[in-house]
């Protein structure tokens, strides 16, 4: 999909393998990466391959670049799933170290959410993150979203496990 949304400081747009050398300072990153589901990315080669396995027609899913409107750099990205058919979206985001604490995810997010909500059905958003991980919880609560429950989530290679919150917005 060639969607693209602009915020006040960011333009959002599918995320493409020429993204590689960017999205690779942080997945690379071991601050960053702590409490992502994917492994730490040791070699570009295998920022790569996830970005090539991502399918930008997929009409159930946007996988989006942050790009500074300023300077024109990816930061970060994001991305909203419709996992099921009950029309509940799953959300997730990773930004580079440098960015955090600037309130640039809830702003991405809430641009990517008011863009899905206003082309497909979406009855809620939910989404986890590492207990200890405090800042991705925070940025869900600015998203709207409020705790459900417990939970528990490993990365993809089963290196580590995390307990979690879940939390949801329902619209």
């Amino acid at each position: 999909m060639n969607v693209t949304i602009e915020t006040e400081r960011l333009i959002l747009r599918p995320v493409t393998v020429d993204d590689a050398e960017a999205v690779f300072k942080w997945a690379s990153d071991p601050v960053v990466n702590k409490y992502m589901i994917y492994p730490l990315h040791k070699d570009i080669s295998v920022t790569r391959e996830w970005l090539e396995s991502i399918d930008i027609d997929n009409p159930d899913g946007y996988e989006m670049a942050f790009v500074l409107k300023e300077t024109g750099e990816v930061i970060g990205t994001g991305g909203m799933y419709c996992r099921g058919d009950d029309d509940r979206w799953n959300i997730g985001y990773n930004i580079r170290h440098d960015q955090w604490g600037k309130g640039l995810v809830p702003e991405a997010m809430q641009g990517l959410i008011d863009y899905v909500r206003s082309t497909r059905k979406v009855s809620a958003i939910y989404g986890e993150f590492a207990k200890e991980n405090k800042k991705s919880g925070r940025v869900m609560e600015k998203l709207g979203m409020t705790y459900v429950r417990d939970g528990e989530y490993s990365k993809f290679d089963g290196s580590a496990t995390f307990p979690c919150n879940i939390y949801e917005r329902v619209f």
